[in-house]
């Protein structure tokens, strides 16, 4: 399927968009009118674009029945300041009742049964039943157009963060297992981060690894590798030394007959295979790079 954004109803298209661009996480904004009326509403166009300085950004769009713009955005017109409150599992349910569409006044805090409580700084309350909630200045506002569907970019900068304490691990740092957050997919389909969903990869942006191009192209070709094991030994920082390798060789070939003419490659791979199941990383790679050291 091909989707051509200006031949595409905007309803379709904003589908489509949402549907691959997910999971997205939520901000559930309160903000404040300049009569004093407080707002509670979430937006998952959301994410945190820098840390120094602090800046999230949401976008409010406008209705694309309507046509109309949300009270969020025009309360952050008229007085810009918001928090940022964050989204867990225990709260997702009766977030979802604050985002009806209720008139212009009518607060979302007593409808969806929340708790307000002062801010230190800004004058929007804070959502008490959030585990994270983010006091935050407006710095900028930027349409990106004028009728249904178009988004509005407030770009806002976080002057402080409470953080509940039964979320953080031993190391005062926000623990994935225990905020459990939610985030929105398309629909009315959302994402809980939760169990068996959370998993760790380790960060190599600071580190320069070998690449997939370095694994022996036998390797690929006889598939006796998954793809994660493949990825595995391409994330390592170097490559044995050719006496690391010979070493192996010398040990293998005493012990046993592992390296006849007739198997060679398959159980050079059967022998890695063996060695990252027990994340061997640096043995896997002696046995792939046998034939190298033979070939010289």
């Amino acid at each position: 399927m091909i989707i051509v954004p200006k031949d595409t109803p905007t309803k379709d298209l904003h589908q489509y968009l949402l549907g691959g661009i997910a999971p997205r996480p939520i901000a559930f904004v309160s903000t404040i009118d300049k009569n004093g009326h407080v707002n509670l509403a979430p937006f998952s166009f959301f994410n945190v674009f820098s840390a120094k300085p602090p800046i999230v950004v949401f976008s409010p769009a406008y209705s694309g029945k309507t046509g109309l713009s949300k009270n969020t955005l025009d309360n952050v017109k008229e007085h810009p300041e918001c928090v940022i409150n964050v989204v867990n599992y225990a709260i997702v349910h009766k977030m979802n009742l604050a985002s009806s569409p209720y008139p212009k006044g009518v607060s979302e805090f007593e409808k969806a049964g929340f708790t307000p409580i002062l801010s230190d700084i800004v004058k929007p309350p804070r959502v008490k039943e959030s585990p994270v909630q983010m006091e935050c200045k407006i710095q900028q506002i930027i349409e990106l157009g004028k009728e249904g569907g178009a988004g509005n970019l407030v770009i806002a900068e976080v002057l402080r963060i409470h953080i509940d304490d039964k979320v953080l691990d031993d190391n005062k740092m926000i623990d994935p297992r225990k905020i459990d957050l939610v985030s929105r997919m398309n629909g009315n389909w959302y994402c809980r981060a939760n169990g068996d969903a959370l998993f760790e990869l380790n960060k190599l942006d600071s580190e320069v690894v070998v690449g997939i191009d370095a694994i022996p192209s036998y390797v690929k070709e006889l598939n006796i590798l998954s793809e994660t094991e493949l990825v595995k030994l391409a994330s390592e920082k170097e490559l044995p030394t050719e006496q690391e390798i010979q070493t192996l060789r010398n040990e293998i070939e005493k012990k046993l007959n592992i390296l006849s003419k007739e198997n060679f490659y398959s159980n050079l791979c059967l022998l890695a295979k063996e060695e990252l199941k027990k994340n061997n990383v640096r043995e896997a790679w002696k046995y792939l790079l046998i034939p190298q050291l033979l070939n010289k």
